[in-house]
């Protein structure tokens, strides 16, 4: 059977077993003693066999994230970046926008998904995330909201089953 015609589950058994994972909180407040999302993040990637090849906590600045984010997708042990932080709708949340113009992919899928997840734990209130996945430079870039229980469900439900996959997927 060629690669094309392959089955996600002939892709996972290619993927890797670990992926190494760089981790950002976007917050104006938020201390590596009180980052709760950013510890639940390298506390689940972690167990599920990932390695944390580094964090960092960024002010919600669209030049400081945008920063950050290339210098991690320039570092060889990188595989994902993934953001926690600035997803919502306030006028400081810029988070998406600060990656929306880095992205060279986007895969959709991901915030549909997330907010389909969401609204069946917290409601029409899941609508105010723009959660969202891309790649750029061959990493996968993944943004979250703040709270630790909507990074627990995107880890849980989404990134954890399929980061080998999208990591394997990206390096075609």
């Amino acid at each position: 059977m060629t690669d094309v015609a392959a089955t996600p589950r002939e892709h996972k058994a290619h993927a890797p077993r670990s992926v190494g994972c760089f981790i950002v909180t976007v917050s104006d407040t938020k201390t590596p003693e009180t980052d709760t999302s950013g510890a639940l993040i390298r506390e689940l990637l972690t167990a599920a066999g990932h390695g944390v090849v580094g964090s960092t906590i960024v002010r919600d600045e669209p030049a400081e994230v945008g920063r950050v984010i290339r210098e991690a997708c320039a570092a060889p042990s990188v595989g994902a970046v993934i953001l926690t932080g600035g997803t919502g709708i306030t006028s400081r949340d810029s988070t998406f926008e600060a990656i929306e113009g880095l992205l060279e992919k986007r895969l959709p899928g991901f915030g549909e998904l997330f907010r389909m997840l969401s609204y069946q734990e917290i409601g029409a209130a899941a609508m105010l995330s723009r959660a969202q996945m891309g790649v750029r430079a061959g990493r996968i870039i993944v943004s979250l909201p703040g709270s630790p229980n909507a990074c627990r469900l995107a880890l849980e439900k989404l990134l954890i089953p399929e980061l080998p996959h999208l990591v394997r997927e990206v390096s075609r």
